[in-house]
């Protein structure tokens, strides 16, 4: 029995029986100077907290010392914290009507049974009461994956199970990477490989990321387990996806430092860039775009890093010689310091800096998309025949589908392939490809 709870508000007298607290003693208040100590209730043991009188006959009584369930407090604390210095009443209906309903719900799926379930009976019964007018307490729900790694075990005499931290354990590989065998590090002797399942402390399966924390920092941990699976997906545990996210990190920081030991920049003047640094700053603004989305709309995390990541292969193999390179590459720096920055902070704090800003980058704006750096002069498309890759063509980005159909017709690879056959049909797929059906 929690004593930090919303107290029942009944006191119980042998006369008059089970007495609820008469209105104008309400809220009863608990006391502050207890010192929990894991042996059932404090208050149970506090006369100067139970010992009270009937309100019916005046009689000796006892006040009740359980306190409600934590969940009669959570069902509607979002709708207090419209108006939490309102002393009139639970809520005040005009901010809570303002406010209400709430954006965004993440939780666990366990929650869709639990908390979530009492919060909207919560709600529904403020509404019939008038205090809020929505129907519904949140208008999108979010349930998170759970984090799961490998479970190792010995059976026990009894035919119980103990279980070793992953971390106490030694995995044995093949040449392939495939897992042959484990034992315990601290009596080399073999354990049995129990399979993966969610973190738990019964299944003693849990990591420390401390642990990790300590080794590659707390970016390097964030980045892994943002990129190694969407939120709403199980998220499993491996130290060699942390290594590849330290890795990536450190290509960020190398070219960032690079760039910037190289000296000032010039800005960036969009009318003389060529074709090679016009695609390098659709990269980076494609990249914008798509992170955009995938975060703002989606909660897709995962696959922002992996637009980021695309945007980094860009920028390693880019010329980086001229004025207009180098603006260009300041762009595409600063692009990737912002768009990592809710999920690396501390390194895109100095990424930023060390870029030539002053402000942190937690007060910086989400970058911008330009759309007519979206725009291509010329597209690259893949060239099939009979459905198998033969080439590629390069055409203006306003050719017609019958210019499309003559080049794709005139490649070398087309010709060769189509010797001595007629073609009953070419399908164009605009942007993407050509496929020309012949036999």
């Amino acid at each position: 029995q929690r004593y930090w709870g919303c107290p029942i508000p009944i006191i119980h007298c042998q006369t008059c029986g089970d007495v609820p607290v008469p209105e104008d003693q309400l809220p009863v208040v608990l006391p502050e100077d207890v010192v929990p100590d894991g042996a059932g209730s404090p208050l149970a043991r506090m006369p100067e907290f139970y010992d009270c009188s009937c309100p019916k006959c005046g009689a000796a009584a006892k006040r009740e010392t359980d306190t409600m369930d934590t969940f009669v407090e959570s069902s509607w604390y979002f709708a207090r914290y419209a108006s939490p210095h309102y002393d009139q009443g639970m809520v005040d209906p005009a901010a809570a009507n303002h406010w209400l309903p709430v954006d965004q719900y993440i939780g666990g799926i366990e929650h869709a049974i639990l908390h979530l379930l009492y919060a909207r009976f919560f709600h529904k019964l403020m509404r019939d009461e008038g205090l809020v007018s929505s129907n519904e307490p949140f208008k999108n729900l979010l349930t998170q994956g759970m984090v799961i790694a490998d479970t190792y075990y010995r059976t026990l005499e009894n035919g119980g199970k103990d279980w070793f931290n992953p971390a106490d354990v030694i995995v044995e590989r093949d040449a392939k990477a495939k897992v042959i065998g484990a034992k315990l590090a601290s009596d080399g002797l073999p354990v049995e490989i129990g399979g993966t399942e969610k973190m738990s402390k019964s299944k003693n399966n849990g990591v420390d990321p401390q642990a990790m924390i300590d080794s590659y920092g707390a970016d390097t941990c964030r980045l892994f387990m943002m990129f190694a699976s969407p939120p709403d997906m199980s998220l499993e545990w491996s130290d060699s996806g942390v290594e590849g996210a330290s890795r990536f990190l450190r290509r960020v920081w190398r070219l960032a430092h690079a760039h910037v030991t190289a000296g000032a920049v010039a800005k960036l003047d969009l009318g003389s860039l060529d074709d090679e640094q016009k695609a390098v700053r659709r990269a980076i603004h494609l990249a914008i775009k798509q992170a955009s989305q995938d975060v703002g709309q989606h909660h897709k995390f995962n696959t922002a890093i992996a637009q980021v990541m695309t945007l980094m292969n860009v920028l390693e193999k880019a010329a980086n010689t001229s004025d207009q390179d180098r603006a260009l590459m300041q762009e595409g720096l600063e692009t990737v310091a912002l768009l990592l920055a809710p999920i690396t902070p501390h390194i895109c704090h100095e990424l930023w800096q060390n870029l030539g800003h002053s402000d942190a980058v937690i007060d910086a704006r989400w970058p911008v998309v330009d759309e007519a750096a979206l725009i291509q002069d010329n597209l690259t498309l893949v060239v099939q025949v009979n459905g198998k890759l033969r080439g590629q063509i390069e055409v203006p980005a306003s050719a017609s589908r019958e210019e499309v159909e003559a080049s794709a017709r005139a490649n070398e690879n087309v010709v060769r392939f189509t010797e001595g056959l007629t073609i009953r049909k070419v399908i164009v797929v605009p942007g993407k490809l050509v496929n020309i059906v012949a036999n």
